[in-house]
Formats: C-alpha cells, sequence, structure tokens
C-alpha cells in the first residue's frame, strides 16, 4: 500500500469532483477505457470525489463527452506539481533545501533536557550535576554515555532509588524516582477514626454499628463535617475512648446543571471552494509557504499536521502543517422551542447522571426553563438518596 502511495505521489495525480445523473455509466466507461480511478468518495446520487493519475485525467475527455458529466479539479498533489512550482521558486527551493541541510546537522545535537519525575529533589540540583560531567544543551549525542549518567546521579544524589537516561531525537530525557521515607499511612481495621461527610446533603439515616452518631434524620450537613464520631467521652471513663468507627449514612443530595442553547441557530454550509496554506514548523518556529491571504469571508478551517520523516520524527521533528479553508455560506435556522426543552432536558439530565455514584437512587428530578436575548436556559435538578459518610483517621498522641 505505501508503495502505490509513493508511485503516485511521484507520477502526480489530481482529485475530481464529478457532478451528473449518469455516475455509474461514467465509472463503467472510464474502467472500459483502462483509466484507473481510485478512493472514490460518493456523496450524493449526482456528486462524487475520486482521485485519477496525470494521463488518466488526459484520457477523461471522450468519457465526459459520452455521458455529460461536469468535472472539476479540486486539487493537484505529487511531485510534478512541486516541481513546476518550485522553477518558479527557485530562491526558495534553494534556500528549502539549505535549510533541509542544516536541520539535519543540528539533529546531531541535544536540544533539550528533560528532567521528569523528580518531587523533592530540584531541577536545578541535577542539572548542576550533569554541568559536572559536561553534559549540557548543544552538546553532540555521541559525546554522551547514557549509562555514565545513571551512575553518576545514583552516587551523588543519597535518596534516590532509580535513575534512567535516554536520547530521544534532539531530547535528553533523564527519568528519576525518589527513595520513600516511610510507607504512606492508610486505615486499617484498628485505626481510630470518624466518618464524615463527603457532600452537602440533608441527613435521612444514620445507623451507627461503632461510635456515636452525633447528626441525625433532618439534619443539613456540609461535606467534612463529622457524621459518626470515633472519640467516645463518658463520664465513668478517665480518658476518652478512641475507636474504629462503623456504620452507615444515606443522605439527599441535589445536583443541578444549567444548559444554554441559542433559538435562532447558525448554519454554515460549504460551498465546495477550497484555498489551503501549508507551513513548514521546526520546534516553535514556522515558515508559511505555497500560501497568501485567505480569500473567502466566511470559511471554516481545519488543520492536519504531517511528519516530514514519518518514523524519524523522534530524530528530525519537523512537521508540515496544512491550514485548508473552507467557504460557507452561513444561514440563520430558527428552531422549535418545544422541541428544544425536550433536547436539553435530556442533555442535562444524562450529564448528571454520569456523574452519579452507583448506590444513588433518583428521587426527584425537576427542570425550569427560561428565555433571555434568544436563549433557552434550562435549570436541571436531580435529587438522589445516597452514602455520604467517608473513613477519617483521628490523629492522636498514644502517650498522652
Amino acid at each position: 500500500m505505501l508503495v502505490i502511495k509513493i508511485w503516485n505521489f511521484f507520477r502526480g495525480y489530481v482529485i475530481i469532483r464529478i457532478e451528473g445523473l449518469t455516475l455509474e455509466r461514467f465509472i463503467n466507461l472510464a474502467i472500459a477505457k483502462g483509466i484507473y480511478l481510485w478512493d472514490i468518495i460518493c456523496y450524493d446520487q449526482v456528486t462524487l470525489e475520486a482521485k485519477i493519475g496525470i494521463s488518466g485525467f488526459r484520457e477523461l475527455r471522450d468519457v465526459v463527452k459520452k455521458v455529460g458529466c461536469r468535472i472539476t479539479i479540486k486539487e493537484k498533489r505529487g511531485y510534478p506539481f512541486m516541481l513546476h512550482k518550485m522553477k518558479y521558486r527557485k530562491m526558495f527551493a534553494i534556500g528549502f533545501i539549505v535549510a533541509l541541510s542544516i536541520v539535519f546537522y543540528l539533529t546531531s545535537f541535544i536540544w533539550t533536557i528533560d528532567i521528569i519525575g523528580n518531587e523533592k529533589i530540584s531541577e536545578e540540583h541535577v542539572t548542576k550535576i550533569l554541568e559536572d560531567m559536561d553534559i549540557k544543551t548543544w552538546i553532540a549525542k555521541k559525546n554522551i554515555n547514557t549509562l555514565d549518567i545513571k551512575k553518576k546521579l545514583l552516587y551523588d544524589i543519597n535518596n534516590l532509588a532509580y535513575a534512567h537516561a535516554e536520547i530521544k531525537g534532539t531530547k535528553l530525557i533523564i527519568e528519576i524516582k525518589e527513595k520513600r521515607d516511610k510507607i504512606e499511612e492508610y486505615i486499617s481495621g484498628n485505626d481510630p477514626c470518624n466518618i464524615i461527610a463527603t457532600k452537602n446533603a440533608i441527613v435521612e439515616k444514620v445507623i451507627a454499628k461503632k461510635g456515636n452518631a452525633v447528626v441525625e434524620k433532618g439534619d443539613v450537613v456540609k461535606k467534612g463535617e463529622v457524621l459518626i464520631t470515633g472519640i467516645i467521652e463518658d463520664e465513668r471513663l478517665e480518658e476518652p475512648l478512641f475507636v474504629h468507627s462503623e456504620g452507615t449514612v444515606i443522605g439527599r443530595t441535589k445536583r443541578i446543571k444549567i444548559i444554554e442553547e441559542p433559538i435562532t441557530k447558525i448554519i454554515k454550509e460549504e460551498t465546495g471552494k477550497e484555498y489551503i496554506v501549508r507551513e513548514f514548523r521546526l520546534l516553535d518556529k514556522k515558515i508559511e509557504f505555497f500560501g497568501g491571504d485567505i480569500p473567502f469571508t466566511n470559511y471554516i478551517e481545519e488543520i492536519e499536521t504531517k511528519e516530514m520523516f514519518g518514523n524519524l520524527k523522534e530524530e528530525i521533528p519537523v512537521e508540515i502543517i496544512i491550514h485548508k479553508y473552507k467557504e460557507v455560506n452561513i444561514k440563520k435556522v430558527k428552531q422549535n422551542v418545544d422541541s428544544l426543552k425536550k433536547s436539553i432536558m435530556v442533555k442535562g439530565v444524562q450529564s448528571i447522571m454520569k456523574e452519579l455514584p452507583k448506590d444513588a437512587k433518583v428521587v426527584v428530578k425537576d427542570i425550569r426553563y427560561s428565555i433571555d436575548n434568544d436563549i433557552l436556559i434550562a435549570r436541571v435538578s436531580v435529587e438522589t438518596m445516597e452514602e455520604i459518610g467517608v473513613e477519617q483517621k483521628i490523629q492522636y498522641n498514644e502517650d498522652e
């Protein structure tokens, strides 16, 4: 497949648009005459697009006369067309070749050094160690030994658990991992803890298996507020008793979404006319070529990025950016308000439902509409019953 694409590029081809009532006959006659069409796209019963070689396009004249279709060239691609443009832009062609040669030369150096994985260790500290090894930006790749870098970092930085150096294209990537001072704390079944609220809610049910409930049905609680405490205080106890709270707290919560939709919708219809601008990008630098002022007042833009050197993009970070501007006619269409209300109601409810936990039960759905400056505004609210409690470890001094 790749070989065929390369072959078509070097011999040149055009993208054509065929319009008429006899498209099927057109294709059959083209095949009968040995004319090769590929990547055929049928838009409707009277319009299709296809790619065809330069010689094949010349042979289409007889076919077009017989079937009465109209053919327009949408785009010209391939080496012959590029060469034709270069004839009139010799200085550009020379400059392009010189620039490309410089790029190839520059890719033998390191342009940037990325340090990743560090948290407490500063980038400046790692950079200083690299500089002591004479490793800095714009050093030749052949002068870098990644194994030596790894050994040096592990030797010089005490709390380093892992180090790795890798060259990717024009980047030197230093990845490090630091030693953990201690295992992160977690709540076990023996750790004293409270149960706190994960969100604002109205309490509907409290079941305290261990610990004391400090809220009851009907209470309004805020996120972070204690629901069941693990600190047991009693006159008969000399000191407070710390326990691991267990229980269930069901709360009534409300989620609200505001959705706005214009009643008068703007539709952009493509006319079929296009204008293409190409850019040459090297890192953050862009050079525009084969372009100019956009000839359309109203248009939509499509951007396509192509790697010039395919699998070698890490070594040679050069891209061609294609800006395709398509002319459009802008039309204003007034939407049916009742249909729009149903549409945004479904959209709002679906959006809220995605946020709900699995155990949540919907008890009330409500939607209110208003219109402001030709904008339909929907306020969608969903009330649910769900578990709102989560464990939080109690910090205390065991020696006290």
